[in-house]
């Protein structure tokens, strides 16, 4: 596994850094007045490909391991490598479009995004058969077309969570490892070295695009990255689930619980204030963290004040994350503990929303 990672991370890297070098010209299509635009300068938003072709040939490469002689030992995954890719072409190639161009409406990402859920459905067989509760089991099976669509909602609605939460160095990036990792753990737990193999091939090419994006902010992910972070995730749970009957569903729900949180309190708050829930804004909550609570930093440079106060928000919403993944690894056959750690998030997020819009942080929050 160990030579998986190190060979994703170093494609990734260098892949990256010829990113950082050549793409500047094409990030001044990116415009200065977009509300979720927290950095000055125009810093290439194109880091999804590096993440994209590091894992690709990763998987690639130990596919292909059991048929030829590699220098390094890397291990074997099975012919669903090509199923995965297949998948997420539609939605990640959406995404890597719309880096490059700046020109492709949010309906036809959401569009790519639902054909990736088709194609994962229909090829991969991609379904929540079961909800870990017994008596909700037993009806929901007898309607197996709520199990398809559950997982079409994941696989649809999951790149765009990652994409949401994307706004901040080591931000989502940070979210995609700490999930895919502990994916990974429980999968090798239960012996699934396959899709444990997928998972850390993701997090190596993830890795050498966060070298080059904390603390320098030289590089961003974009929608390609943050497009394939959802929908590796959301095909690794949903498999995850089906191929182990020990892994409570609610495992996978407690790890994105703070994506989902983010993406569905999104759409409530703009619905209420009459605003399509496609239309970007600066009200999400790493945001809020941004401007009101990492407000103590001063520097005479402009573009170096904001880049200081880009990475210091990241870590309020890391240890956010961990209140999630540290319970969700704990616990992830028990369903009920699961379910409450979920309520529990839940109500936290939304106290934690309504106390920055009231400005009432306790002092000792701030920097």
């Amino acid at each position: 596994m160990l030579a998986l990672v190190a060979l994703s991370f170093v494609i990734s890297l260098a892949l990256s850094l010829l990113l950082v070098l050549s793409g500047r010209a094409r990030a001044r299509l990116y415009a200065n007045d977009m509300p979720q635009r927290f950095h000055k300068g125009h810093i290439p938003r194109v880091g999804g490909v590096a993440i994209v072709v590091g894992c690709t040939i990763a998987w690639a490469l130990a596919l292909l391991s059991s048929r030829i002689s590699l220098p390094i030992n890397v291990p074997i995954l099975g012919r669903d490598v090509w199923l995965w890719i297949f998948t997420l072409l539609p939605v990640v190639a959406a995404g890597v479009y719309e880096d490059y161009t700046q020109c492709l409406h949010a309906r036809w990402r959401l569009a790519a995004g639902a054909l990736s859920a088709v194609v994962g459905c229909a090829v991969m067989g991609l379904s929540v058969q079961r909800l870990g509760l017994t008596r909700i089991d037993s009806w929901w099976q007898m309607m197996p077309w709520l199990g398809v669509a559950l997982a079409f909602v994941a696989v649809a609605g999951l790149p765009h969570a990652f994409n949401i939460i994307d706004g901040y160095n080591w931000l989502a990036g940070t979210v995609a490892v700490l999930v895919c990792g502990a994916i990974a753990h429980v999968a090798m737990q239960l012996g699934d070295r396959n899709l444990a193999g997928m998972l850390v091939a993701v997090i190596g090419a993830t890795l050498g695009f966060l070298y080059w994006n904390y603390p320098r902010g030289l590089i961003f992910a974009g929608d390609g990255g943050a497009y394939l972070w959802g929908g590796t995730i959301a095909i690794a749970s949903i498999t995850l689930v089906q191929r182990h009957a020990a892994v409570s569903p609610w495992f996978v729900m407690l790890l994105l619980i703070y994506p989902v949180c983010e993406t569905l309190f999104s759409v409530y708050r703009k619905l209420v204030r009459g605003v399509s829930p496609g239309m970007a804004d600066s009200l999400h909550f790493h945001q809020l963290v941004y401007k009101r609570i990492v407000r103590g930093v001063f520097h005479d440079n402009e573009t170096r004040r904001m880049l200081m106060r880009n990475n210091r928000t990241s870590p309020y919403l890391w240890a956010f994350t961990a209140l999630t993944v540290l319970p969700a690894v704990l616990f992830w056959n028990n369903t009920m503990v699961l379910m409450l750690f979920c309520a529990l998030f839940v109500v936290a997020y939304v106290l934690a929303y309504l106390m920055i819009v009231r400005f009432k942080v306790p002092r000792w929050l701030g920097k």
